[in-house]
């Protein structure tokens, strides 16, 4: 869609690296990234089961989803492919719709979920809990004058949660584990008095130097939407009980299950 629908394409729910992570996990053996042109998107699906399916990755099987289409205009489908493949000698399996609960899943539920900041139902929905990685930035260090340090997070991801403070988990590379932690997502304005979007995570008894590594951060609930405060204790007052919150959070699920699953 970002090159036939460059206005219309979805954020992705996951970067190319994570789905390659997560694909090796589960033992998949090969992994082939087609590059999508122009001239590749006015391909006929005739052409494409031919030359890409039949003649160049040879395949012996196709599993597609019931509602799947491909090829210009959409023309390919589930009866098409399992035609082609009984004269070409593949066989092609339909794939039942996913249901959690009788709703049908799909990226765009989980998308509204993730910007809603309904945790528990992306994790359900993704069977594992939701992340994003970024990169530990430099920020104006606004968190350690008040004496809630933060980390500053460039994130790698193009979608992530909708303004709130949330439970969150953050594991860096340098330290290969995860830390309990309360991330704030929300905005600020810039020189040019637009509003960038920022990411800062407090993590809980930690107090070593991670600016340039690499973090993930995995969220678990919603604490609060983003709110305007009155004076800086108003503020204070109110990171501590979102601290402590996190705290009974962590006491009733473990940060050994808690960097997994919701």
């Amino acid at each position: 869609m970002s090159v036939v629908a460059p206005d219309r394409v979805p954020k992705q729910i996951l970067t190319l690296a994570q789905k390659e992570e997560i694909l090796r996990e589960m033992d998949v053996d090969a992994l082939l990234v087609v590059p999508f042109s122009h001239e590749f998107s006015r391909w006929t699906a005739e052409r494409f089961i031919q030359e890409f399916l039949v003649d160049a990755l040879q395949v012996s099987e196709v599993r597609i989803g019931h509602d799947f289409c491909f090829g210009a205009g959409r023309e390919g489908n589930l009866a098409m492919l399992t035609a082609a493949g009984a004269r070409a000698g593949f066989v092609v399996q339909g794939l039942d719709d996913v249901r959690i609960r009788g709703i049908r899943v799909s990226s765009s539920i989980v998308r509204d979920a993730i910007m809603k900041g309904t945790m528990r139902t992306v994790a359900l929905a993704l069977g594992r809990t939701y992340f994003i990685d970024g990169r530990v930035a430099t920020g104006r260090r606004l968190g350690r004058k008040i004496g809630f340090p933060t980390v500053n997070v460039d994130p790698a991801n193009d979608l992530f949660p909708g303004n709130g403070v949330f439970v969150t988990t953050s594991r860096f590379e340098s330290f290969n584990r995860c830390f309990e932690s309360v991330t704030n997502i929300g905005v600020r304005p810039t020189l040019y008095e637009n509003y960038a979007t920022t990411i800062e995570s407090h993590i809980l008894d930690f107090d070593s130097n991670v600016y340039g590594d690499t973090v993930r951060v995995y969220f678990h609930e919603l604490l609060r939407r983003e709110q305007q405060f009155r004076s800086a204790l108003e503020l204070t007052n109110q990171i501590r009980m979102d601290i402590e919150r996190s705290r009974r959070y962590f006491l009733r699920r473990p940060i050994r299950d808690a960097d997994r699953t919701s």
